[in-house]
């Protein structure tokens, strides 16, 4: 874990060994400071010696003002640090999500990948600001601290050791029993981040059922549990404060009674036992700072933990050594194919034994009920996961021998859940190909049906998109995201149910450019309308995981009484369009 952590500081390297070697220089100038004090006051204001009094009363200000400039100078490079270190760690978290396959991406919520980059980060910057500044100061600090208490008093240098071990004691102690709540307590701001965005993203089903006091609840509860959690945590926490001042006002009252006592005796000047104050207050102020600092580090060895795990997660999908990097053409076969997404053949399957070839630039429809695994069929094409048993093969090669990246740029999806991106209608469609111009941007929006309401918006093609597409309709949405895909000029174009929201006059029209336009793609077309498909080559309809029937309409309709109930229910309901 450290040794990942450690390859995210990078360029911060020399900012990063520099804020140590500035601290180290400070500490010697605070530490010669009441030295110089016990010197002023036992060989100059004891002995009314004025001229010794001046010199160490200015080489005191001067260790001052040097201690001063140093710590400005370490505290700067630390922050540089710190923030620079945080900002690699959520870089190396962004980029390694990019590569997770759809099966790593369950394996995390969203509001946990965003708490992983926003809270846990933040956590291990204030920890790494204070590793490579305030626990080295204080270490360093506290050592020396210590041999000049021994070089003063060797009795009450060795007190002070065992107050040390028993704080230390304490300290672990403390250590131990918090670290599993703070890891509790993360799991707990995954949920609270999972369901908050969840909330604001459903804001309008949530006000359009009146659920907002329930949601208000639900929200209450959880954050209740989170305050429960941390409440837990800090009631252990809090001890370290009464300890500390215990420790401190204890060994004040032993320096008073032993010191004043060697005072009298003669062996120990006054100003010796000045500065032996100074000392030990600054040594146990230390130790108070040092706990600071493990309290942060056991919190952000739960951050860390979760962080690195990110990080470090190998995608279940790689390309292999050496893949193929052209695809032939767009034919696709599925040799007894069974899929589920637990990856064990033990489970039920999503897709049992599908054997079914798609013939390069032929057009295929696929009709089933909800959950018949549709969607799950046409995402092993482009190897968004792999299959359970059996082979997808696309251009005759099995899609585990492709280079991932070149397989999914000959494959375009426009998704069942359609997504935009912020910034203009060029922006978005410079997606599908980023050096694509704008005749071709136009020429691809002309194919989805997209161009003539393109033309009425204000700014045309550089209309701005909001987040989410939330300024345009979903048929509008629905359009450009094929534009889109259209423009990767793909040897496969996959549809998942992507007209759904256009009307059937908008959705012909689409399928006739398909048609005309790109007639040497391969056009796998989903939908639950009978009408968006039945003009294709060859049509599937999938019951519960299997093929139940394949072939063109008019033969579906006499040999499939799934496909000849769905054509009559939807013939008899007028088909109605979706706006």
């Amino acid at each position: 874990m450290l040794k990942v952590l450690l390859a995210q500081i990078k360029e911060y390297k020399a900012d990063s060994i520099k804020t140590p070697i500035l601290v180290m220089g400070e500490v010697v100038f605070d530490i010669l400071i009441p030295f110089l004090m016990a010197r002023l006051v036992d060989d100059g204001i004891n002995k009314g010696d004025m001229q010794t009094t001046w010199l160490y009363a200015g080489l005191m200000l001067l260790c001052a003002i040097i201690a001063l400039v140093l710590g400005g100078l370490s505290g700067k490079y630390a922050a540089v640090a710190s923030c620079g270190f945080a900002k690699n760690l959520r870089d190396a978290e962004f980029r390694n999500i990019q590569n997770f396959a759809f099966e790593d991406m369950d394996k995390y919520s969203t509001g946990g990948l965003i708490t992983r980059m926003t809270t846990d980060v933040t956590n291990l910057q204030m920890a790494y600001q204070m590793v490579i500044r305030v626990a080295v100061r204080t270490p360093f600090m506290m050592l020396a601290s210590l041999f000049m208490i021994f070089s003063t008093s060797a009795r009450l240098g060795w007190i002070i050791v065992v107050i040390l071990i028993l704080l230390a004691f304490v300290i672990f102690g403390m250590m131990k029993l918090v670290h599993p709540i703070f890891m509790k307590m993360f799991k707990k701001y995954d949920k609270l981040n999972e369901f908050t965005q969840e909330n604001i993203s459903g804001i309008r089903a949530v006000k359009s059922f009146v659920r907002e006091d329930y949601e208000i609840n639900h929200f209450d509860t959880t954050s209740k549990d989170i305050y429960d959690i941390n409440k837990k945590a800090e009631k252990l926490l809090v001890l370290n404060q009464p300890v500390m001042q215990l420790a401190v006002y204890s060994s004040i009252l032993l320096i008073c009674w032993i010191g004043a006592q060697q005072v009298v005796e003669g062996s120990m000047q006054v100003g010796s036992l000045m500065s032996l104050f100074t000392y030990i207050m600054t040594l146990l102020m230390s130790l108070m700072m040092f706990s600071m600092v493990f309290i942060q580090i056991i919190m952000s060895m739960a951050s860390a933990r979760r962080v690195v795990d990110v990080i470090t997660q190998v995608s279940s999908l790689q390309s292999p050594a050496n893949g193929i990097t052209t695809v032939k053409d767009g034919e696709v076969q599925f040799d007894h194919v069974s899929f589920n997404y637990a990856g064990d053949p033990a489970d039920p399957y999503i897709l049992d034994d599908v054997n079914v070839t798609i013939p390069s630039g032929s057009s295929f429809g696929i009709l089933g009920a909800t959950g018949s695994g549709k969607t799950s069929f046409v995402q092993l094409i482009p190897r968004l996961y792999d299959t359970t048993k059996g082979s997808v093969l696309v251009g005759g090669v099995d899609v585990r021998n492709y280079d991932l990246e070149d397989l999914r740029n000959n494959v375009a999806m426009v998704l069942q859940k359609n997504v935009l991106f912020s910034g203009s209608i060029i922006d978005n469609m410079r997606w599908g190909a980023e050096d694509a111009t704008l005749d071709e941007i136009r020429e691809a929006c002309r194919l989805a049906q997209a161009d003539e309401f393109i033309q009425k918006m204000p700014d045309k093609y550089d209309t701005y998109i909001e987040q989410g597409g939330s300024n345009v309709s979903g048929g509008q949405r629905q359009r450009l995201t094929i534009a889109r895909a259209l423009l990767k000029k793909p040897k496969i174009l996959i549809l998942d149910d992507s007209t759904s929201a256009v009307d059937t006059r908008t959705d012909q029209l689409i399928r006739e450019a398909f048609q005309t336009k790109i007639p040497d793609t391969t056009r796998i077309i989903i939908s639950q309308r009978v009408s968006s498909i039945q003009d294709s080559d060859m049509i599937m309809v999938l019951d519960e995981g299997r093929v139940a029937a394949t072939g063109t309409h008019e033969e579906l309709l006499k040999t499939c009484p799934i496909y000849r109930q769905t054509y009559e229910q939807q013939q008899k309901g007028g088909d109605f369009d979706e706006q």
